[in-house]
This record gives C-alpha cells, sequence and structure tokens, in this order.
C-alpha cells in the first residue's frame, strides 16, 4: 500500500475509534436521499459503496436491492471502519465489506451494476486509478454516482483543504467530468445537490463564520457526477 493510502487508512482509523463513521449518516443523509432516488435501484442488482465507512449507506443500498442475487458490498481502506460496519450490519443479509484501497477492489470484472461514493472521492490520491477500476469493476452499460462536498466551485468546501490531516484533491466541476471522460466512462454529468437540512439560527461549529454561512453553503450543495461504463459491443 502507498505512503499516501497508508496516511488515509490511519486517519480514518482514528475516526472510527471517536465513533466518526456512525456520524456520517446525520451529516450526509440530506444530501444522499436524492441520489438514492436517481440511483432508481432495482431488487437483484449489485451495488458497491466506495469509501463506505461504517456502512449506513451500505445498509441501504442492501435493503433496495434485496432479491435474487441482488447484493451490496462496501468497500473502505480503513480496518476499523469496517470492523464497526459489519457488526453493524449483522441483520442484513445480502451485505458485505471489504477492505482495501480505491484502486484494489478485490472483485471480478463487470461485477457491479451500480457504484456509489458518498464524500470520499476527495482523498483518494490518484483519482484517474480509481475511475479505471470502478470502469473494469462496473458491467456494461452500468452507472456510477459520486457525491462530493468539497469541490473548487463551494467556496466554503475549499475552507478544509488546510485543516484536513490528510491530502485531498481539489478539483472543478469541469476538472472531474474530463477525469470521467480519460478513464472512459460515458453520459458524464454534473449536477449539484442541495442539503435540505435546517440549520439552527445561532452556529457555534467551526467551519462557518455564522448561521447564514452554513445556510448559503447548503444552498450551493454537493456536487454529483454521474456517468456511464459503454455498453458492450
Amino acid at each position: 500500500m502507498s505512503e499516501a493510502n497508508e496516511k488515509l487508512k490511519s486517519e480514518f482509523n482514528e475516526w472510527a475509534a471517536d465513533g466518526r463513521g456512525e456520524e456520517m449518516e446525520n451529516h450526509h443523509a440530506g444530501i444522499a436521499e436524492p441520489v438514492f432516488v436517481r440511483m432508481a435501484l432495482q431488487s437483484g442488482e449489485r451495488v458497491l459503496d466506495l469509501g463506505c465507512g461504517a456502512g449506513w449507506a451500505t445498509r441501504k443500498l442492501a435493503r433496495a436491492v434485496e432479491g435474487g442475487p441482488g447484493m451490496a458490498v462496501g468497500h473502505d481502506i480503513s480496518d476499523e471502519m469496517i470492523g464497526r460496519a459489519r457488526a453493524a450490519s449483522t441483520a442484513v443479509d445480502n451485505v458485505l465489506f471489504t477492505i482495501g484501497a480505491a484502486d484494489e477492489i478485490p472483485w471480478r470484472d463487470e461485477y457491479f451494476d451500480k457504484v456509489l461514493s458518498i464524500e470520499s472521492f476527495y482523498y483518494y490520491p490518484d483519482p484517474s486509478s480509481v475511475l479505471r477500476e470502478l470502469l473494469r469493476a462496473l458491467a456494461p452499460g452500468g452507472s456510477l454516482y459520486i457525491l462530493i462536498n468539497l469541490y473548487r466551485e463551494n467556496p466554503y468546501s475549499l475552507r478544509w483543504v488546510k485543516e484536513l490531516k490528510v491530502p485531498v484533491q481539489v478539483h472543478s466541476e469541469g476538472e472531474y467530468a474530463e477525469l470521467l471522460r480519460a478513464a472512459g466512462f460515458v453520459n458524464v454529468a454534473v449536477d449539484h445537490i442541495p442539503d435540505p437540512t435546517p440549520t439552527p439560527d445561532d452556529y457555534s461549529g467551526k467551519w462557518f463564520a455564522n448561521a447564514e454561512e452554513l445556510r448559503d453553503f447548503k444552498r450551493i450543495g454537493a456536487l454529483l457526477l454521474t456517468a456511464r461504463k459503454p455498453p458492450a459491443e
């Protein structure tokens, strides 16, 4: 494993120990729910949750595709996160979790119908390598959904860059779209998902000067990148 990925593993193992993996559902559910709808998940589909953390989204995917061969796989670099995901998922029969870097998915070629990645893609040291790996793992015609809050057009998110303990990738919407096309994806599209969750009148957190800034951050919304693997010829 590369030095950069070792740093990611160490950092997110600390997050897991602090219980921050479980907090992600509260932080991200508001922007993730519209994506679940757009995925139009069907019984029997096979779905990958890349950067799954403690597995909250993986469990939702698994319940949406249960029946027949339907299953959801959560993949994360943090073995501590995966340990917590497995412990919380014992009641879900059609879910599995694997450990490894984002560009080393331990699954056969052309297996997944859909891939989802929520708030993790900017951590990956080599996004092009990750996209090529996802293209490999997707079935022909399969679809990819990447949801991220940290991108160049959202100025508030750029404040995180110097504060995070691991390096992150900062790209514009156009740069992300070009990375997808260069990796071989087609039907690349860019959209925004505003965060509908209520904002308290008084904000005393770390990242925003006041509640109005937080409301503006939510209004700008997360970046949703969608694309498809070309169909079989």
